[in-house]
């Protein structure tokens, strides 16, 4: 349940309200309810206290956050390698849409919708990567003006943004691997791109029918592909694609590993592979996909599948990480009753 400024603002999230009084303003409840996880595979909400805002700090109040089935599986299950700012309990999520509630040094930016990538604002709990909560205090900067006609499809903003840093830095992929979400943006932002890719994908039921082939593995008898671009996460993966990858072929590693990736020598030898690792999207990465998606070129449409009320958090991080049919599960915060 909100408190403080948002409950004076207009029900519709695509028409920001504008204006409010320096003592609305003060009214602000610096607490959140958030998403926890322990790393015992299971989530649970929680009310946390959140960090008084600095100067240059906007305070956001989420209106949708979304579940990654990469990283934050890992997060979940307990299995995430050791990486910065890990620890229990946790705040996940780098997903979040919602709107500025507070801006001190920006008063004309409340009532904006905003995309925000995470936060590190929790009293009690790590945050990693924090954006999985009702309310959230963050530097201004660090929200980004969402201006979409379905403002809800700001949440795959960050996977778009890590789509497109893996392929830009290098020549378009002509195969891509894993058709999650990830993947299908990845194909989209290829064909927006002017490239022409084929997908592997190892789940028949995930192999919908695309502007482009969408193919087991095992049925592709290519061996010319000159640029793939993984985003499954198996660590096996570069043994599995070295006998369709032409001589001087570059694998891009844009999907996230718990496993430690290998691969034969020999083969990779002799066709002379090149290996290249896709890390955190940047700032120029979500501006250029934001404009993609506002140049109606990246569509955004069908890729969210399924929505849960933040009561339900537990449920629906269990489906998002288990259910094919689950290509994308947000957690829906202005409705509900927590």
């Amino acid at each position: 349940m909100r408190t403080g400024v948002i409950e004076s603002q207009g029900t519709n999230p695509s028409q920001p309200s504008r204006g409010h009084s320096a003592s609305a303003r003060a009214r602000l409840d610096l607490h959140a309810t958030a998403v926890l996880f322990n790393g015992e595979r299971s989530a649970t909400v929680g009310t946390l206290k959140l960090n008084a805002p600095q100067a240059d700090d906007v305070v956001v109040d989420v209106l949708w956050s979304g579940i990654s089935t990469g990283t934050e599986r890992l997060m979940w299950s307990g299995e995430m390698p050791p990486f910065p700012g890990m620890g229990y309990p946790l705040v996940p999520g780098y997903e979040a849409v919602g709107r500025i509630v507070q801006s001190n040094s920006a008063p004309d930016r409340v009532g904006e919708l905003v995309f925000v990538p995470g936060a590190r604002c929790f009293e009690g709990a790590h945050g990693l990567f924090g954006a999985s909560a009702s309310r959230l205090v963050v530097p201004g900067a660090k929200a980004h003006t969402v201006t979409f006609a379905e403002p809800r499809e700001g949440v795959l903003l960050a996977l778009a943004a890590t789509a497109y840093h893996a392929v830009i830095d290098g020549k378009l992929p002509d195969l891509i691997i894993g058709y999650g979400v990830l993947g299908r943006l990845t194909a989209r932002l290829v064909i927006a791109l002017g490239g022409n890719p084929v997908v592997w994908e190892i789940n028949s039921a995930r192999r919908s029918i695309a502007d482009y082939p969408v193919i087991a593995p095992e049925d592709d008898t290519r061996r010319d592909y000159t640029s793939i671009c993984d985003m499954s996460g198996d660590a096996n993966i570069i043994d599995k694609v070295l006998p369709h990858a032409a001589h001087g072929a570059e694998l891009c590693l844009a999907g996230f590993y718990s496993a430690r990736p290998s691969f034969s020598f020999p083969l990779a030898f002799r066709k002379e592979m090149r290996l290249r690792v896709a890390a955190e999207w940047r700032p120029s990465d979500l501006e250029a996909v934001t404009a993609l998606v506002r140049d109606g070129r990246l569509p955004l449409a069908g890729l969210i599948t399924h929505t849960a009320p933040a009561s339900d958090a537990a449920g629906a991080y269990t489906q998002a990480f288990s259910d094919p049919a689950c290509l994308k599960m947000i957690i829906d915060w202005e409705s509900s009753d927590v």
